[in-house]
């Protein structure tokens, strides 16, 4: 059996490995196991180790991080995956094929900066952020796979989607918006008063960043939205445990996010996409404005043509309801950015992953 192991910094970073779970599975003769470090917050990881569990996933846990790593380090794994660089180079021992797959491929600089020579293969979403790759970096360890994360999109199940609708309480037949904000810079704070408003004549699913739940500088944000959600009947926020968006993807008619990867991640469905632009910014990157740019990918954003923009809260109302009244306005654009932003309509981004590995192992 080749052992592999997914190194895990993040609850949320999940969907993105359990489609390469998925295809090791199908191929057969692979050992798999998932690692969270110990520094990340308590709940977090009782929540990563808890979704394990359910997925019948064997896990590598310890009292401190020295002895995790001692751990990993004596299973000698063959493969190692993880969403950030973190410690790779810890983990990873001298004949360990190490995997990088980006746990979001939206508006920041992060992307372009969590980068170590100790990395093998760099699974790369689309061909335009390929080229622009190959430009900064040695292109040996670019594969160009496709997002993984997104591959379950290709397929719907209606059963399914009438299921997941019951089991938050939807019960109505009104158009279903799903708000997914990242943590920082945020629409949150500016735009969620709006949304309770909005809420008499949509439904409204909430699914707040990780961050927003279990780290002290952002939990306020999903103080409010219980609140918010405590009191609009037609407001529904995901709980903390909820980690996988792709399902809620399949039972929404629009999609509103502001620099958050769900932006592209949405575009298989070839639905409506509203981009918040009015966000909360630290004092300090209100003063020193250029700071707080250089976190941006600043080219990336000035392309988004296949989304409603809204600058001011006033704005979001009119946009959700000619978007839902006119789904089909965009569909030529949307269909454009697919393939400019994402690698093959196929949903086979694993395949392609695993069919690299593999190459790299023989």
């Amino acid at each position: 059996m080749i052992k592999v192991l997914f190194e895990t910094h993040h609850l949320y970073y999940l969907p993105n490995f359990l489609p390469i779970v998925d295809e090791f599975k199908n191929r057969g003769n692979y050992d798999i196991y998932f690692s969270m470090p110990q520094h990340i917050n308590q709940r977090e990881r009782d929540l990563f180790c808890l979704a394990c569990k359910d997925l019948g996933l064997n896990t590598i846990d310890a009292d401190d991080e020295e002895l995790r790593i001692k751990k990993i380090l004596n299973e000698n794994f063959s493969i190692i995956l993880i969403a950030n660089v973190g410690q790779i180079t810890r983990i990873a021992s001298d004949n360990s094929l190490t995997v990088m797959v980006y746990h979001g491929i939206g508006l920041k600089q992060s992307y372009y900066n969590d980068i170590d020579d100790r990395i093998d293969i760099r699974s790369v979403e689309s061909e335009s952020r390929y080229q622009k790759l190959l430009i900064q970096s040695n292109s040996a360890d670019l594969a160009l796979t496709g997002f993984t994360k997104i591959d379950p999109l290709y397929t719907t199940n209606e059963k399914a989607n009438k299921r997941l609708k019951d089991s938050i309480g939807i019960k109505n037949d009104l158009p279903t918006v799903l708000y997914a904000p990242t943590f920082y810079p945020t629409s949150f704070e500016n735009i969620y008063k709006e949304l309770e408003f909005i809420s008499t004549e949509y439904n409204i699913i909430f699914k707040l960043h990780n961050f927003s739940w279990f780290q002290k500088r952002y939990v306020h944000q999903s103080q409010i939205a219980k609140n918010l959600s405590i009191k609009n009947d037609n407001i529904y926020l995901l709980d903390s445990s909820d980690y996988n968006i792709i399902p809620y993807f399949l039972i929404a008619d629009v999609l509103i996010s502001d620099l958050s990867s769900t932006i592209f991640e949405f575009l298989p469905l070839n639905r409506p996409i509203i981009q918040v632009e009015c966000l909360k910014l630290r004092l300090r990157h209100r003063i020193f404005s250029r700071r707080f740019k250089k976190k941006l990918d600043l080219e990336r954003m000035q392309e988004l043509d296949f989304v409603y923009k809204v600058d001011y809260p006033s704005e979001l109302h009119r946009s959700i309801a000619f978007a839902t009244d006119h789904p089909e306005e965009m569909s030529d654009l949307r269909q454009v950015a697919h393939s400019y932003y994402l690698y093959k309509n196929d949903g086979k981004s694993s395949y392609r992953l695993v069919n690299e590995i593999e190459k790299k192992l023989s």
